[in-house]
């Protein structure tokens, strides 16, 4: 690459980082590099690379929740303190907390809860008191996860948990993101090493410290250089050296324009200088480039306040770009500035400031400006961007402050309550690019317009039919929130119908074989959208719900009741075809209905949702989609109903 003629003339910073980020497009060097797989005992604090998902469910098999003995629920109906039910040893097995129950048992009975009867080493009966309701004190297959679950979304940073979560599922190893290697090369013929009794003229190296520092913090792997003299060969066989062996160089010191300032001379060198100077105080002196075999190179001021938050301003971006990691990861707060501040009209300042609570306001003051001073960055809680232009701040005025403090992750939160559906799972794992993310509770269409009500949900996903008027949702949004103002945002159509088993081994044809005594349904939860449709179905075709067995055993998703079908407990439930297939079991489709978004206008045009509102609309989402079974695309992201 021909050298520049860029020579110390500040650039604005949106303008520096176009010309960066341009450049590491043309070399490939923008976009994330593959990933690798480590184990999991190795992968705390590593990036996912690629979103992990649930290998096996876990438990994997029905499991004794306490100790006591395995049994029928069936055998212990009208037991009482009257009439106690005595079970003989064949039809009792004592089992341990986390035993797998016997293939005949459905329930067990806590030890304490029963009277032994007999004393023999071998075999006992035992007396109950009380009847045992099926399923009683066990943990049933997936109830902490189900097989095809996501567990983590690609771009998450692993922590202890999470590793037991990946395990738990059936992972031995994760895919991770590579950590960058960088190398930090400090030079000046006065540096001296920690350590050393500095002579007059002398300077402690720890800018070099710090940075490895920051990029190890920020999740990359730095390697710290010998301190290289003010010699322009030796600098610069030092700097070819490292592009043949790391994906970036800091280049600390001699970025500014003296006798003995020969990083910008040495990047023209050895390929493309492309900024010489950005309008940032403290750090102006930066340097851009990309050297030989496109590796990027950045020039590092050699004030240490400047060192320091050039690495915040262009290497942290960088990194996470590379990590897979959200874009900012920053946390910001409003504050008041307690005293005022001059700025330069030409430079985007970093005003360094401490912050706290104050009554009921939260104040920010400023602290020293200087470029030299690194102690005023160790006692900063924060730090106010004034953007070029701007004269300064009056005391009072109210800024945004970026806190090196940690803020907690709940404000980036989007909490969605309603009827699941798999194309959340797709939203939450995009929302995490964009620095959010979803939580969501499964409560059923209904249970989530009550939360809405109730003001603690921005969104509740619900498909509730109105058997009246064949619309869903409308009528149910005007009963449940008449005073709110809500958006109804259309998001996709999906197919409901029978879930069963691999085979159809029942032979299962229509809804009214669920009225057939061989044949053992599992239900959805009251208030669902899945089971206001059932019920609906069933009224319609003069069925009885109660004639039903199993109608009364409630789950509360869509893979909870495939899960319940793949482990035995029943022959079919009403679901998503999504679900089916994520479980390989046999699917009848038997109903196209309409998912909807209802979203309070107010959390509608808040800057929360908008990420997950571009979500909607792009091809990205939409492409998702289509790789699910069972799901058509109708204008996702449309508002379909403004109501309240």
């Amino acid at each position: 690459m021909a050298p520049a003629s860029v020579y110390l003339k500040d650039v604005p910073l949106d303008e520096a980082w176009a010309k960066f980020r341009s450049a590491l497009k043309q070399v490939n060097r923008w976009d994330p590099p593959p990933g690798e797989n480590v184990a999991l005992e190795q992968a705390v604090g590593r990036v996912t690379a690629e979103p992990v998902w649930a290998k096996i469910s876990s438990p994997h098999y029905h499991a004794a929740a306490m100790d006591g003995y395995a049994l029928r629920g069936v055998d212990t109906n009208g037991a009482s303190d009257r009439s106690p039910v005595e079970l003989t040893d064949e039809r009792i097995k004592f089992v341990d907390t986390g035993d797998a129950l016997p293939d005949w048992a459905d329930a067990v009975v806590p030890i304490e809860a029963v009277e032994i009867v007999g004393d023999r080493k071998d075999a006992h009966n035992i007396l109950l008191r009380a009847a045992v309701h099926p399923w009683s004190h066990v943990r049933p297959m997936g109830e902490d996860m189900v097989a095809t679950e996501m567990i983590l979304h690609a771009g998450h940073q692993l922590r202890p948990v999470d590793l037991g979560a990946a395990a738990g599922s059936g992972s031995e190893s994760l895919l991770v993101s590579r950590k960058p290697k960088v190398a930090v090369i400090p030079t000046g013929s006065e540096l001296v090493v920690p350590g050393t009794l500095p002579k007059p003229g002398e300077i402690i190296e720890y800018n070099s410290l710090v940075l490895a520092a920051q990029v190890q913090e920020w999740g990359g792997a730095p390697t710290r250089f010998p301190i290289v003299r003010d010699d322009a060969e030796e600098i610069r066989s030092v700097v070819r050296e490292a592009a043949e062996q790391f994906d970036l160089i800091l280049l600390n010191a001699g970025s500014s324009a003296g006798s003995e300032d020969h990083s910008a001379a040495v990047v023209s060198s050895l390929g493309e200088l492309l900024v010489h100077g950005v309008a940032i105080r403290p750090g102006h002196p930066v340097i851009l480039g990309i050297i030989e075999g496109g590796v990027p190179i950045i020039g590092v001021p050699g004030y240490p306040a400047s060192a320091a938050l050039t690495g915040e301003i262009f290497v942290r971006p960088l990194l996470r770009r590379w990590l897979g990691l959200a874009k900012s990861g920053e946390s910001q707060i409003e504050a008041v500035l307690t005293r005022k501040v001059h700025s330069s009209l030409g430079d985007d300042e970093y005003l360094r400031v401490s912050v706290g609570r104050v009554g009921d306001r939260t104040v920010a003051a400023p602290l020293s400006r200087g470029a030299g001073v690194i102690t005023s960055l160790v006692r900063a809680d924060g730090i106010v961007r004034i953007p070029a232009g701007t004269q300064g701040y009056a005391a009072g005025t109210q800024v945004h402050v970026r806190l090196y403090r940690s803020r907690e992750e709940i404000e980036r939160t989007i909490l969605a309550v309603g009827s699941h559906d798999l194309t959340l799972d797709l939203i939450a794992q995009q929302l995490a690019t964009h620095g959010a993310r979803l939580s969501s509770a499964s409560v059923g269409s209904l249970g989530g317009l009550v939360a809405l009500g109730r003001r603690e949900a921005h969104l509740a996903g619900s498909h509730l039919l109105d058997p009246e008027t064949g619309e869903y949702n409308l009528s149910y949004v005007r009963k449940h929130l008449p005073e709110t103002s809500v958006m109804v945002v259309g998001l996709v159509r999906r197919w409901q119908g029978l879930i069963l088993a691999r085979g159809n081994p029942k032979g299962i044809q229509n809804l009214e074989e669920l009225m057939r005594e061989d044949v053992v349904y599992v239900n959805r939860q009251r208030g669902s959208g899945t089971r206001v449709l059932l019920d609906y179905q069933l009224s319609q075709l003069g069925l009885d719900p109660s004639a039903i067995q199993g109608y009364g055993r409630e789950e509360f998703t869509h893979l909870a009741v495939a899960a319940a079908i793949s482990a035995g407990r029943a022959d079919c439930g009403m679901g998503i075809q999504a679900a089916a297939v994520a479980l390989e079991l046999d699917f009848m489709p038997l109903f196209s209905e309409r998912y909807d978004l209802v979203i309070p206008r107010e959390h509608y045009e808040s800057d929360l949702l908008a990420p997950l509102l571009e979500i909607l609309t792009s091809d990205v989402f939409a492409n998702a989609v289509r790789g699910l079974a069972g799901y058509d695309l109708e204008e996702p992201g449309a508002i379909l109903a403004e109501l309240g």
